[in-house]
């Protein structure tokens, strides 16, 4: 048992390459991908690493932490793909060790083998760590000055130093992507001691310690950011700040239960393995599964409530779900009980579902012809008109989700659950790399692929290039936009009918705009729904 434990870790590591695997295999996405590649890109062309700029101008939306880690990347390994991904593979790995050896330090080495293995295996947080968005690094730091909170009020001995560690990562998800990390914190403790009933309350020595850490963190960038580009830009910030929460900056009219469905669907298989302690009581005394619960209630509270809805700003939801399914897990195998029997049959369920997903997508990109007619959109008609053809071996995927499945149900049904979770786990890693593999290049070359190849190719050309009738970032980062461009460049309407002092590119999703009736601009291409247009000066 001793040699099995100490083999664990390793173990981990291996699984962990599943992250690295194909980071560049797929062109980063409009937007948030993009967006945030693209000012790593161009802290790195300015040399200006304190400034978060879009278009070489202030982007007042995200704090610097998570471009710094991709500019160290894009340093090492060039300004591409792979660099804007690697920092959350890397996370990957440091997420399950962390899991792992907290686990470990909570029950024993079976729960934290567990409780890694089952976050690595669902579905949703695995593929973050194949992306190249801020919040696996974001969640992390919420996790971690949770965990040191949890420390400090329910374990004996007492650490003096653990609330300033925990107002440290408070600091640090700040500066990854503002104060909404410090509100879920302050949340989940105000939650906490409502639970309690006011029977605790942090002490003045804790308070002082939470506040002193994060503020010696928050306080090194505010003062140089305040030194260099002084109130304006903080303004701006906390006014974005405000607007997530209060305006539809990107709701796309989601309703109040969009991620609930997201997180049901998007995070099997511990959102349905968690579902019987997701608001039963602990017992014992360290009471993590409580702080787990509240931490994801909380999250999904709040994201519910708020206007905004993108799918990953319940990302955070995804650790405490995780302890939890673990923790049943855990309960049935010291017990030796099987499954509940809803449980089976929910998870059939899903594994039906997804299998069928999974067998439906190559299928339809295959046969994307017979999806025309059901489209109004003209731009989606063009692109499954010009859509790919797909390899026989993206149906893998299908192979590899069952086969995962049907040996997680032998081996939970014989109560070898340490092996059913592994061979679930490793089923929906393997599944999603055929995915990442031989389906996403198809889906992406038939949503973006034409305007990112172009984009591509004119890289090296001293013109000026620009969406039209629709945002994207994409001609910054893939048209390599230059810092010492004329600042009208950024405004459509003079690349249109300005004076130019050199060629100018515009790309359009829609076949009939002004460009199309303009004589000063000519047709360069014309494919998967996008219509390139050029002027010479």
């Amino acid at each position: 048992m001793a040699s099995q434990e100490a083999f664990r870790p390793f173990l981990l590591l291996v699984l962990g390459s599943f992250f690295f695997i194909g980071l560049d295999h797929v062109h980063l996405f409009d937007w948030d991908e993009i967006n945030f590649a693209e000012s790593a890109r161009e802290m790195i062309v300015s040399g200006d690493y304190m400034k978060v700029q879009i278009n070489f101008r202030p982007f007042w939306e995200k704090p610097p932490l998570f471009f710094w880690l991709q500019v160290l990347s894009m340093k090492i390994f060039g300004i591409n793909e792979w660099a804007a991904r690697f920092p959350n593979a890397v996370m990957g790995v440091v997420y399950i060790l962390t899991l792992y050896y907290i686990g470990k330090s909570y029950k024993n080495s079976d729960f934290g083998w567990l409780w890694s293995l089952l976050f690595f295996g669902s579905l949703l947080p695995h593929l973050y760590f194949k992306s190249g968005i801020i919040d696996p690094v974001f969640n992390y730091f919420i996790f971690l000055s949770v965990y040191f909170l949890w420390k400090e009020v329910e374990m004996e001995p007492k650490n003096r130093y653990l609330p300033l560690l925990s107002g440290v990562f408070s600091g640090l998800s700040f500066l990854t992507k503002g104060p909404v990390g410090l509100l879920i914190v302050l949340i989940v403790v105000g939650s906490y001691i409502l639970i309690k009933k006011f029977r605790y309350l942090p002490a003045l020595r804790q308070w002082f310690q939470f506040a002193s850490g994060f503020f010696l963190v928050v306080s090194a960038w505010l003062s140089v950011e305040f030194s260099q580009n002084g109130w304006e830009n903080m303004q701006k910030f906390i006014q974005y700040q405000v607007e997530l929460f209060t305006q539809p900056v990107a709701t796309h009219g989601q309703p109040f239960y969009y991620h609930f469905v997201v997180v049901l669907m998007g995070c099997f298989p511990i959102s349905i393995l968690a579902l019987p302690f997701l608001s039963s009581p602990s017992s014992g005394d360290k009471n993590l599964r409580m702080w787990m619960q509240i931490l994801f209630w909380t999250v999904m509270i709040l994201f519910s409530i708020t206007t905004t809805k993108i799918v990953h700003y319940s990302s955070m939801a995804y650790l405490p779900l995780s302890f939890v399914a673990a923790e049943y897990i855990f309960a049935l195998r010291k017990e030796n009980n099987p499954l509940h029997g809803y449980l089976k049959l929910l998870l059939w369920i899903f594994i039906s579902l997804w299998a069928l997903i999974f067998f439906l997508l190559p299928l339809l990109i295959q046969e994307s012809h017979l999806l025309i007619p059901l489209m109004g959109d003209p731009f989606a008609k063009q692109a499954l008109k010009d859509g790919p053809s797909i390899s026989l071996w993206a149906y893998l995927s299908v192979v590899f989700w069952i086969a995962g499945g049907v040996l997680a149900f032998i081996s939970f049904k014989r109560n070898q659950w340490l092996q059913g979770v592994l061979s679930m786990s490793v089923g929906i890693a393997m599944t999603l790399l055929s995915v990442q593999l031989w389906i996403l290049p198809k889906i992406e070359s038939m949503t973006q692929g034409t305007h990112i190849e172009f984009l591509k190719s004119v890289q090296t050309e001293d013109v000026y290039i620009s969406s039209y009738g629709f945002k994207s970032y994409a001609p910054y980062f893939y048209g390599w936009v230059k810092q010492d461009k004329d600042p009208r460049s950024s405004d459509v309407r003079w690349l249109i009918e300005g004076e130019i002092d050199k060629p100018v590119y515009l790309v359009t999703n829609k076949p009939d705009t002004e460009l199309s009736r303009n004589n000063a601009f000519t047709l360069v291409k014309a494919r998967g729904g996008f219509y390139i247009y050029r002027r010479d000066n």
